[in-house]
């Protein structure tokens, strides 16, 4: 590392450096464990390929199972296992084929499994037919014979080259996987202690140059500080005065500023109240006079119920009168037919029929005089109903009149508020133009007072912050010669 280079370059080249171990230790952690993932996925693929090879052999065994029970039983409900291994035995070398799909040795055993597992369905087949047609004999020296036998054991062996291969791919995979991981942790331990020394080794060197350069600077800033401190401290006492004084001045004119905006404030919130007071009288206004109009309306439907209700009351009268006429004829022809009924009793045989015509109308009379009777007592109750709606109408219509004359005051007041208002509204735009103006005049004097204070408070910190600096300062030296040099202090 050169003498000559600054602090922070000493200290950059350390940083970059440690970030380059770093970074080889990361690529290398990286790429260790994607080699390990890479290999757990080729371990899970050839444990697949384990199980779709025992699940072979199991499914040729069910139905082999599924053949003999029902070669001994002729039950077809033992045929369930054969019928389940025949189709799972396609689906399982399907996924086998894909599975192998990379490897040229095990398709041509998945070849040859295909071939060997068709063969050993046609056997079961063909014993399961000559066992259904009755000839069981037949199909029990078939099985006898062997065939079936031979043709289990070649697939047993095909499927144990199959296995055998995948083991030995799995025993090859996990080898790799072992090795990846052993470099990994070689390479991150390795290049751990090498970046931790080459920290180290920096961390002294660095503190080294560091010592003396400072070793030199704290003599020169301990001098400048004790003069600094000194010129600070006649400095911020001149501006502490004249800062207090500018800072009651500034105070008076800004709590006058102050009081008037508010009272601009106030009066403009008046005058809004002002103006939407007045709104709203004109709104009630024209409300009233809307009402007025609605209570005419009312009272000419009022009138009109009247009238209608009057000529109810007259028709039914007339209704009446007809009443009265028709229940006189039913009277007199009741008394016709009596008259009649006995003109007929006198006349013998001839008249019993003129008497049973005369009792009829006799009767039919009797109704009429009824219906006639229940009629009037409707039209006595419709005629009441009529005199009293007519009763409640006029003194609805009266009521009408009286809310009219009062809705007429309602309005004559609400224009006198709507007046009011609006001089009130005038009145207080002039205060609150006059106190705006006031409010401005004072803004003008607060800033240029605060611009001098403000001058003199900057003038004051700025003496502040020098004998605050200038006092840090001469602390700093000597914290630094402490650090640098403990036994001169």
């Amino acid at each position: 590392m050169n003498k000559n280079w600054t602090f922070g370059r000493k200290l950059a080249f350390g940083f970059a450096v440690s970030s380059t171990f770093l970074v080889g230790i990361g690529v290398a952690a990286y790429w260790s464990i994607y080699m390990l993932v890479a290999t757990a996925t080729s371990v899970t693929h050839t444990q697949r390929v384990l199980e779709h090879v025992t699940g072979l052999l199991s499914q040729m065994k069910d139905a082999e199972t599924g053949q003999r029970g029902f070669l001994l039983t002729g039950e077809p409900s033992y045929l369930e296992p054969f019928q389940a291994a025949s189709a799972g035995a396609t689906i399982v070398l399907a996924e086998l084929r894909t599975l192998t799909a990379d490897n040229p040795n095990q398709q041509a055993r998945i070849s040859q499994a295909e071939a060997l597992t068709a063969a050993k369905f046609s056997e079961l087949k063909r014993t399961i037919e000559l066992r259904r047609a009755g000839r069981a004999d037949e199909a029990i020296k078939i099985v006898l014979s062997g065939e079936g036998k031979k043709v289990m054991d070649t697939l047993r062996a095909v499927c144990e080259q199959i296995s055998r291969e995948e083991r030995e791919l799995l025993s090859k995979r996990e080898a790799e996987a072992d090795a990846t991981a052993s470099t990994a942790k070689m390479t991150i331990l390795g290049g751990t202690a090498l970046c931790l020394l080459f920290v180290i080794a920096a961390g002294f060197t660095i503190t080294g140059s560091l010592t003396d350069r400072l070793g030199m600077a704290v003599g020169h800033v301990q001098s400048s500080s004790a003069e600094l401190q000194a010129a600070a401290t006649q400095q911020a006492s001149g501006a502490r005065e004249q800062a207090n004084a500018m800072s009651e001045i500034s105070t008076t004119i800004s709590e006058l500023g102050v009081t008037s905006r508010q009272i601009a404030e106030s009066a403009q919130r008046v005058a809004q109240i002002a103006e939407q007071t007045a709104l709203s009288a004109r709104n009630g206004e024209s409300t009233v006079e809307k009402g007025q109009e609605s209570i005419a309306g009312i009272r000419r439907q009022t009138d009109l119920v009247v009238s209608h209700m009057l000529d109810l009351g007259r028709k039914s009268q007339e209704i009446g009168a007809v009443l009265d006429i028709v229940s006189e004829l039913a009277e007199q022809t009741n008394i016709l037919a009596i008259n009649a009924t006995i003109e007929a009793s006198g006349a013998g045989e001839a008249g019993r029929r003129f008497a049973v015509v005369a009792e009829e109308i006799r009767k039919l009379a009797d109704r009429v005089a009824g219906a006639t009777k229940g009629i009037r007592i409707q039209i006595d109750d419709v005629r009441s109903a009529v005199n009293t709606t007519v009763m409640t109408t006029e003194g609805g219509a009266k009521a009408v009149d009286l809310g009219a004359r009062q809705f007429a005051d309602v309005a004559l007041a609400f224009k006198q508020i709507a007046d009011l208002v609006n001089t009130t509204t005038e009145a207080v735009r002039e205060i609150e133009l006059s106190t705006k103006q006031q409010a401005t005049a004072a803004d003008q004097v607060r800033i240029a007072v605060s611009d001098v204070a403000q001058a003199t408070q900057e003038t004051e910190t700025s003496s502040t912050q020098t004998l605050q600096t200038a006092s840090q300062l001469a602390g700093l030296s000597m914290d630094l010669r402490r650090l640098v040099h403990p036994q001169a202090v």
